[in-house]
């Protein structure tokens, strides 16, 4: 979020870990038992030094995959975010954790509405603020009263997360929370940032008439935390629990706006470690092991954007970026070469592009939302790039999505289809070297087009009469890893004569989308794969005419 990142020093980002200094337990009460070993992990991460020379870490680059989880979170493309809570109703983007929880008063909270508009949007996930820096927690917790149990509304019986949790499931769309590792008001009650050191800590910690007392279905867990971290614990327990499946924890790295002096350290290794244990399939970002942020609060990704990048260790669970973490290039030969001093690791770790439909994070009066060019040049920057789409729309005060922007969504849905509207390339007769050259057209994602080397393949597709095209979506299959460098793209614009190129591309991934200033008209079209890290596999090669 804009104030929360702006605010620390780094944009870290983090990995899990299956086994750390946190020693885990899954075991109904009584004695802790082992968790049992989760199945392995593709090569998501594999080891560099700065022994390695510049192409045997391209070498390894190359050989690096994603897992099950980052492959569904790609393919989502756009997601959503809900920034709702006091800031709301108080004006702040960043609260102050001293706030009257009654000033917590949505007068017509219709998450049903939430949902509606999102899935009429195209938005395949939402994330909800469960808990902002303020503290304030959407949700009845058993381990802070700064929450809506305070507050007059519903006699302080409310549920946002509830409410929320069950509409997105009604209406086909995942679940996801944000939980700030800052708290303010945990920080005035004495306990965030409170040097307290890590010790084992039982979670969930049992608490005064606590109702999950004596159950059997309760799973103990044994893990190292300060005082504040296993507060942390404790509402991740609750909220991955007892909400339904989620399918996404979003943190960022933002500090409490406390002394200099004081500074929480927070237990990434033992927060991966529940999320993993209790939402085995729950992608943990941005501040997480399974996706990075891109860089910006624009919605914007790089020209050339890798999901292989160069990643060093920092401390409790937690990598970072080995270069700048919004460097012009993160991902390409010279990057992985300039890294090679500092980084440990190269790592499959995606891009997502954050950015609000309006001016702020939280829903203010006087703000309006983006037109529909905005949106789009934003998508086509982001989706287009190797990256996916977190675009946040605020609830009102009302607890309702605003007209405006709900009709924004709308039409931003509709023009994506417009821009890309029919693949006139589907199932269309394709020829070429290597293997299985119909696979790049026959709109699955599951099989692809082999190249015969990794730098070069040749895959022609004839359209069957000439079509005018100004619109190319190309996506490599990305369980074989990220690995085009540069591509050619030509059409027979003249039946019978030569191939003249139309554009190149430099990187691929998991989506690329190119636009053509001026459509070309041909009947015969192919692609020339000219650099490459290993073989090539394509899984789309897409042509289209918009109709803007």
């Amino acid at each position: 979020m804009t104030v929360s990142r702006r605010l620390f020093v780094t944009a870290a980002v983090t990995t899990a870990v299956a086994a750390s200094s946190s020693s885990l337990a899954l075991a109904a009460p009584g004695p802790a038992g082992t968790a049992a070993a989760a199945a392995p992990e593709p090569p998501y991460r594999i080891p560099i030094s700065s022994k390695d020379s510049p192409d045997e870490v391209v070498a390894k680059a190359s050989q690096v995959r994603p897992t099950e989880r980052q492959i569904a979170w790609q393919r989502l493309e756009q997601t959503a975010f809900l920034h709702f809570g006091v800031n709301t109703f108080t004006g702040l983007e960043w609260g102050t954790g001293d706030e009257d929880p009654d000033v917590f008063q949505p007068s017509g909270l219709d998450t049903d509405q939430w949902a509606r508009a999102l899935r009429d949007g195209g938005f395949k996930l939402a994330i909800l603020t469960v808990k902002h820096h303020d503290g304030f927690v959407l949700y009845p917790s058993r381990y802070t009263r700064h929450s809506v149990v305070s507050s007059s509304w519903r006699n302080g019986k409310g549920d946002v997360l509830r409410s929320f949790a069950d509409s997105l499931r009604r209406y086909g769309i995942k679940v996801g929370v944000y939980i700030s590792p800052a708290d303010e008001n945990q920080y005035l009650h004495g306990v965030y940032a409170n040097g307290s050191a890590r010790s084992p800590r039982t979670i969930p910690t049992p608490v005064e008439g606590d109702d999950r007392s004596g159950a059997a279905a309760v799973r103990s867990f044994t893990l190292d935390a300060t005082d504040y971290g296993a507060h942390m614990l404790n509402q991740l327990y609750e909220v991955l629990t007892e909400y339904g499946p989620v399918d996404e924890v979003w943190f960022d790295g933002a500090q409490g706006r406390i002394p200099p002096e004081k500074v929480e350290t927070y237990d990434w290794d033992s927060w991966y470690a529940v999320i993993r244990a209790l939402a085995p399939n729950a992608t943990v970002a941005v501040r997480g092991p399974d996706v990075r942020w891109v860089g910006n609060e624009g919605g914007l990704a790089r020209e050339n954007e890798w999901s292989v990048v160069p990643v060093k260790d920092s401390g409790n669970g937690s990598i970072d970026y080995a270069l700048k973490y919004d460097a012009p290039d993160q991902g390409s030969r010279d990057a992985l070469a300039d890294a090679r001093a500092v980084a440990q690791y190269v790592q499959w770790w995606p891009a997502e592009c954050d950015v609000s439909i309006r001016p702020g994070w939280f829903h203010h009066e006087d703000e309006q939302p983006k037109s529909v060019e905005q949106l789009t040049d934003i998508w086509f920057r982001s989706v287009g790039r190797n990256s996916v789409l977190l675009l946040n729309i605020p609830p009102d005060r009302r607890g309702l999505l605003p007209d405006a922007d709900v009709a924004r969504l709308r039409e931003f849905r509709e023009r994506i289809g417009r821009e890309l509207p029919e693949d006139l390339a589907r199932d269309a007769r394709a020829r070429g070297d290597g293997r299985r050259p119909s696979y790049a057209v026959d709109g699955d994602p599951d099989t692809a087009w082999a190249c015969p080397a990794p730098s070069r393949g040749t895959l022609t597709v004839d359209l069957g009469r000439a079509r005018e095209v100004d619109r190319i979506r190309l996506g490599e299959d990305i369980r074989r890893g990220q690995q085009l460098e540069h591509a050619v793209i030509e059409a027979r614009v003249t039946e019978g004569a030569g191939w003249s190129v139309v554009t190149g591309v430099d990187t691929v991934g998991a989506s690329r989308v190119l636009t053509l200033a001026t459509p070309v008209r041909a009947r015969e079209w192919r692609l020339r794969v000219t650099g490459a890290r290993g073989a090539v596999r394509l899984a789309e090669f897409g042509l289209y005419r918009s109709r803007v």
